[in-house]
């Protein structure tokens, strides 16, 4: 068997999406800034794609600039604002858990004279409102942070740390990284205290190298990439419309079956956690077991649905993930954007995980085609393999 449990990496792509692609692709496959009828065609694939994801996000179509992905919205978002508001402070916050393509912008901005203030998650990867306020200063122009941690899982209410920062300033920008969290979440950036959002289609069954990012209108958001001043000049270069077709009908997919596909993760990962926490030695990561006072299924669901941390005793991590792929099983020993260059991972670093436990660490992430009969499969593999494996024990 065949058990793919790495899908906070990227997903397959959906049919939908491969069959709307092909025949962009092929047929349709006119540059949007063309006059002719080819390009209108081409154009009105952009203007579709737009008009379903303001519709899920009650933003204006306006408001959403098409990237090449989640790296390049996160750099557009933390970039243009540091440089367009720099007249009204050098201060930015964000956590110390972020995505790398969140952290090494701003280390770019320190090298600039930036001031960056790094919020300390708890065990459970969470921040507290407090820390946030006392972070927040005169000159602080961006909070950066993200919804979902593409690592340990971990939730974070954005609305009430917008609030709780735009209660001491009410002038701050807020970043937010949903690359892990959209559309498994359900997010309104108005409602929600979002001026800038970040998404990526190859999270959600859509295809690689696409993306957006919400600006909200009156930000000063400009671009990182210049060229032929498309997209309102505000990102440079003919539009991805292959991809953009792509993203917006697997979206569109996953809106419609949202809630069935969200529960359904949360109950293969309340299986999953269940199962995984009885064997000795074996913890799973951010959730929230100082609180005795929730049943196990509701502290589950009191982070994301589809990524489970589990650190194993006694045996390097890229051991195991490699003796699980020999049973078909492929996992990750952290955020694939970043396993060509192996380190102690930062989030399990931030959140306190025991030294023990920080080179032995696997994720397991889940789709809405993940089956319990392959979670099953997984467990029954894994109390066979560490045993046997445990034996390779750090250094």
């Amino acid at each position: 068997m065949n058990v793919y449990l790495d899908n906070a990496a990227t997903t397959r792509l959906s049919e939908s999406a491969f069959g709307q692609m092909k025949k962009v692709f092929f047929d349709d496959f006119g540059n949007p800034s063309s006059l002719h009828n080819k390009g209108l065609d081409a154009k009105q694939y952009i203007k579709k794609a737009k008009e379903i994801i303001a519709s899920d996000l009650k933003c204006e179509e306006k408001e959403i600039i098409f990237t090449s992905g989640g790296t390049e919205s996160n750099n557009q978002a933390i970039l243009s604002v540091a440089r367009n508001y720099k007249r009204n402070g050098k201060h930015i916050i964000t956590t110390a858990f972020e995505h790398a393509s969140v952290y090494n912008p701003l280390i770019e901005l320190e090298k600039e004279n930036y001031e960056v203030t790094y919020l300390k998650p708890d065990k459970n990867g969470q921040i507290s409102l407090e820390s946030v306020k006392d972070a927040v200063r005169e000159d602080t122009i961006l909070l950066s942070v993200m919804m979902v941690n593409n690592e340990v899982g971990s939730k974070l209410d954005i609305k009430a740390i917008s609030e709780a920062a735009k209660s001491v300033n009410k002038n701050i920008i807020v970043h937010c990284d949903a690359i892990q969290a959209y559309p498994k979440y359900r997010i309104v950036p108005k409602k929600d205290g979002i001026d800038l959002l970040s998404v990526s289609a190859h999270k959600f069954h859509g295809p690689k190298g696409c993306g957006f990012l919400y600006v909200r209108s009156g930000v000063k958001a400009g671009p990182i990439i210049f060229g032929g001043m498309q997209q309102q000049n505000m990102r440079s270069g003919t539009e991805n419309v292959p991809g953009i077709v792509g993203m917006a009908s697997a979206l569109e997919e996953y809106i419609e079956n949202r809630a069935d596909y969200v529960n359904h993760m949360w109950e293969l990962k309340t299986y999953f956690v269940k199962e995984i926490s009885k064997i000795d030695g074996v913890t799973v990561n951010a959730v929230y077991s100082d609180r005795e006072d929730l049943p196990l299924e509701d502290r589950i669901r009191l982070s994301a649905p589809h990524i489970i941390s589990v650190s194993f005793p006694k045996i390097r991590s890229e051991v195991f993930l490699h003796a699980l792929e020999q049973a078909g099983i492929y996992v990750s020993s952290g955020s694939a954007c970043s396993s060509n260059h192996p380190a102690i991972s930062g989030s399990l670093k931030a959140i306190n995980v025991a030294n023990e436990y920080l080179e032995s660490t696997l994720r397991f992430s889940l789709t809405y085609s993940t089956t319990l009969k392959e979670i099953e499969y997984t467990i029954d593999r894994i109390k066979e393999l560490l045993p046997i494996y445990s034996k390779f024990i750090k250094k």
